[in-house]
């Protein structure tokens, strides 16, 4: 597991622009030691680098190619799956470049296995989700092509403690039946609760296998599924605590005292800044009215809500830098309260 330092931010994903360089440099520079610095992805690349392409990239031995309904399963690789793998390839020659020498948490994210059964289509054009056995072939695909990029990511960064994270924003309607069906007309049927569970907690074990010291789920959608999640068996749980209802805090107790821990989303991606103070209350308010030991807030990890794709350089590291003085601001108010 990753181990629990006070006052730790990193940040969830997505950044800015094209210039991987500067990307990269970026996240290092503004979370080094004792934060948890990561791999960016630039979606403003074009397809290929979006989070569906951009896992598709690492499925071992299925296919994909990009069609006016999005990215579709194929029998023979094309243009569009090279120029997907040709953009992870480029960020990985980078952060060897820049990481040269560094030794410290390190986190990937990639697409989740629910997430991208919802986003793939079929040769018919239905999404793959509608097919138990095409997702379970999925799931099993993207489990190897992970531990394959865990340890090619270990061998480029010998000192990296890579810490996996699985993007669900798709989980709760998948959970729900609410994906509508390639038509628009209806809604496809939901998948049930022990299956997700069980796919889930299959690809977090592949990456742990491959050497991942830690493994996070992140859900940015409202009413994240909290209990859903923790059955599956990952270190840590990532949310927008924004969108955290009674109902989600009281869920998250129990699975907080368990040694689970939170990666707390509380810096907004877009609009005004939230003022530390603020933003550190998001979090300490319902940590004390559920009367939980102020202890583990040792092992909260504070990240921007979500993704900063949407934003600007300039305003990306801003949130980083929000998200580092939230983190000293919750460190600080555990020890003088204990």
């Amino acid at each position: 597991m990753l181990e629990s330092v006070p006052g730790r931010a990193s940040g969830i994903g997505s950044w800015p622009g094209v210039d991987v360089v500067e990307a990269v440099r970026t996240t290092f520079g503004e979370l080094s030691e004792p934060h948890v610095p990561y791999l960016p992805e630039l979606p403003g690349r074009g397809p290929g680098a979006d989070m569906i392409g951009r896992a598709a990239a690492l499925l071992v031995d299925l296919p994909v190619d990009l069609q006016p309904v999005g990215w579709r399963l194929v029998d023979r690789p094309g243009r569009d799956l090279g120029r997907a793998q040709a953009w992870l390839r480029q960020d990985l020659d980078v952060l060897a470049e820049l990481a040269e020498g560094y030794a410290g948490p390190l986190k990937l994210q990639c697409t989740g296995p629910w997430t991208l059964a919802a986003g793939l289509h079929l040769p018919r054009l239905e999404r793959a989700v509608v097919d138990a056995g095409a997702s379970r072939d999925l799931a099993g695909s993207l489990a190897e092509g992970l531990a394959q990029h865990v340890g090619e990511v270990r061998r480029l960064v010998p000192g990296a403690e890579v810490v996996v994270q699985l993007d669900e924003p798709s989980l709760p309607a998948v959970l729900a039946g609410a994906l509508p069906t390639a038509s628009g007309f209806g809604r496809l049927r939901a998948v049930d609760e022990p299956v997700v569970v069980d796919t889930l907690a299959a690809v977090l074990e592949g990456v742990r296998g491959a050497g991942a010291v830690a493994t996070v789920l992140h859900c940015c959608a409202d009413a994240p599924p909290v209990d859903v999640l923790a059955r599956a068996g990952a270190d840590g749980l990532s949310l927008d605590v924004s969108r955290l209802g009674r109902a989600e805090w009281e869920a998250l107790g129990p699975v907080i005292e368990g040694r689970t821990a939170l990666w707390a989303g509380v810096v907004p991606t877009s609009g005004t800044l939230i003022t530390t103070p603020a933003a550190a209350d998001v979090v300490w308010d319902p940590w004390r009215r559920l009367g939980l030991d102020v202890g583990l807030l040792e092992g909260v990890v504070v990240t921007p809500a979500c993704g900063l794709a949407a934003t600007t350089p300039a305003d990306a590291r801003a949130r980083l830098t929000r998200a580092k003085d939230v983190a000293d601001a919750l460190a600080q108010r555990a020890a003088e309260d204990r």
